[in-house]
């Protein structure tokens, strides 16, 4: 009988464990996302605080794609309203599930037009190091708001 009663338990309680994608959480050890699906659920291959940060912070630039399972965001060219003769493209690849400041790698690109059309031109070194300052912050708030509060 008390088999019965635990193998019943067991049951209710794994019926009890699905949700639809609004209320999956992060893991708050890895920063892994669930995803449901109707094949079951699915993990993000890359870290959901640096993904989402990532995403927030280069929210002004217009995405060419974003890859959540690859961990890869290409931004299309972007030039700032008060200078329209530079822009910059960004890529990013998020390498690992972790929050670590060593999960990103970015590549910043930068043109400048000319009599000739668009040229490459020198980024500054600063750039990619800013981005991802800003990027580790983002990842940072993130994971603390998604704490319980003791």
């Amino acid at each position: 009988m008390r088999v019965l009663t635990v193998v019943l338990a067991a049951l209710l309680l794994t019926a009890c464990g699905g949700g639809d994608a609004a209320n999956d959480m992060p893991d708050t050890t890895t920063g892994s996302t669930a995803i449901s699906s109707d094949s079951g659920r699915v993990t993000l291959g890359v870290n959901s605080y640096l993904w989402h940060a990532t995403l927030d912070t280069l929210s002004f630039m217009p995405l060419t794609s974003a890859d959540p399972f690859g961990g890869v965001i290409i931004t299309d060219w972007y030039s700032a309203p008060e200078d329209t003769s530079e822009r910059m493209k960004v890529t990013i690849y998020i390498l690992d599930r972790r929050l670590r400041a060593d999960g990103l790698k970015i590549a910043v690109f930068r043109q400048t037009h000319s009599a000739d059309g668009w040229v490459d031109a020198q980024v500054n070194p600063d750039t990619s190091i800013k981005l991802e300052d800003a990027i580790l912050t983002r990842a940072r708030e993130l994971r603390l708001a998604s704490q319980p509060q003791s």
